[in-house]
């Protein structure tokens, strides 16, 4: 594949903690501005984990995803490949979020759960707990479609952690969020493999409220949140052209 200087600023390394989102992202976007147009073919895939820096693991991943939300192809045999899918989901009928508007919802988020997540490692108690177990069972129940009840457990479980905090104020201010938070994922497609990894996260800050660890709960949560920010910027679709 022929590249320019813009193309091959794509396969540069991406960074830690959050790859896999960040390789969505950086390929999302590419495919999204044209960069790599309908028909384009990947590079195999130990090329491209090497470029990219990352395993070829969390490639897949990332991959899955993409094909997961059309925008990718994957064919096996001869001939076979990863490609930019022919015609990919790259405009919706709704006008998408302004920029300015989903940066502060995204902002508010952070200075929302990171507080609720330092504030839920000394408080929260075996019900709270308890309560968020069965939220990340129920959602790893339902990353399969219809997105529907993966939604509404991840809501109650973001909630549940803002109640573990045992401040009205943030619940108050969590359930605002979230809120705001639904119109934007409603503008992406929801790939099982990314539910899957943010479900898991979810099962680690658990984990961390549970050992009382509140900075590994903190760390966790910023992870969790760039990570979804990686993924919007991937795969919000641009305003349709009238």
């Amino acid at each position: 594949m022929d590249r320019s200087a813009a193309v091959a600023a794509i396969f540069e390394p991406v960074q830690p903690p959050t790859t896999f989102e960040e390789t969505v992202e950086r390929l999302g976007t590419a495919i999204k501005v044209g960069l790599l147009p309908p028909g384009t073919r990947l590079p195999p895939e130990r090329e491209l984990a090497d470029e990219l820096g990352i395993s070829r693991s969390t490639l897949r991943q990332a991959l899955t995803a993409l094909v997961q939300s059309r925008m990718l192809v994957a064919y096996r045999g001869r001939g076979g490949g990863t490609f930019v899918a022919e015609s990919p989901p790259l405009n919706v009928d709704s006008e998408p979020p302004d920029d300015p508007w989903m940066r502060a919802v995204l902002d508010y988020r952070v200075a929302i759960e990171t507080g609720a997540a330092s504030l839920a490692a000394e408080r929260a108690g075996e019900d709270h707990l308890a309560a968020m177990t069965e939220l990340v069972q129920v959602m790893a129940d339902g990353a399969k479609p219809p997105f529907e009840p993966y939604r509404r457990a991840d809501i109650r479980f973001h909630i549940a952690l803002a109640e573990a905090a045992e401040s009205p104020r943030l619940v108050a201010a969590m359930t605002e969020v979230q809120g705001q938070m639904s119109e934007l994922i409603a503008h992406i497609a929801h790939p099982e493999e990314v539910l899957t990894r943010s479900n898991e996260q979810h099962r680690e800050l658990v984990a961390a409220l549970g050992r009382r660890d509140g900075a590994t709960a903190v760390t966790l949560v910023r992870q969790h949140l760039a990570g979804t920010e990686h993924i919007l910027a991937g795969l919000m679709p641009a305003a349709r052209e009238v």
